[in-house]
C-alpha cells in the first residue's frame, strides 16, 4: 500500500486531480479565495505572476505552525502573494527558496506540494506556486 495522502484542509484545492486547482468563489464579479460559503465555487486559474515575496527564515511559532520539522532541521522557505489575472492575489508559498531566483512579476504556476507528515504517515500536502521554466517577466 503507498503512502496516504491528503489535502492540509478540504476545499482549498481539487484533490485528487490530474491537474489541480485552487478553489476560489465567485459573487458579482469578485473573487474571494478561499471560497466563501454561499458564493458560486469557480476553480481558480493555474498561472499567474509574482505580486511580491520575502522568505521565512526561522521556524514559525507552534502553535499554529505545526510542520514535522525542528529548530534544527527547518529550511527557509519564500512566501508571497501571485497575481491571479483577472481574479486576485493569493498569499502561497514558493517552491523557490532563494530570493535571487525570484523576481517580481515572474511567471507562476500552481503545485501541490508536501507540507507535513502526521504521526500514522498520512503526508498532508498544501498548494505553493513554483516558477514557470524558462520564462522571464
Amino acid at each position: 500500500m503507498g503512502v496516504v495522502q491528503q489535502p492540509v484542509a478540504e476545499g482549498i484545492f481539487t484533490w485528487p486531480a490530474v491537474q489541480p486547482a485552487l478553489i476560489g468563489s465567485e459573487r458579482d464579479g469578485r473573487y474571494s479565495f478561499p471560497a466563501r460559503p454561499g458564493e458560486d465555487t469557480v476553480q481558480l486559474d493555474t498561472r499567474g505572476t509574482l505580486w511580491g515575496f520575502t522568505t521565512q527564515q526561522f521556524r514559525p511559532p507552534s502553535p499554529p505552525y505545526d510542520g514535522d520539522d525542528t529548530a534544527e532541521t527547518f529550511q527557509p522557505y519564500a512566501i508571497g502573494y501571485i497575481e491571479l489575472v483577472d481574479q486576485l492575489l493569493v498569499q502561497a508559498r514558493i517552491t523557490e527558496a532563494d530570493p535571487s531566483k525570484l523576481k517580481i512579476g515572474q511567471p507562476m504556476e500552481l503545485r501541490i506540494v508536501p507540507y507535513t507528515t502526521r504521526p500514522d504517515g498520512t503526508e498532508i500536502l498544501t498548494y505553493a506556486f513554483a516558477p514557470v521554466d524558462g520564462e522571464l517577466a
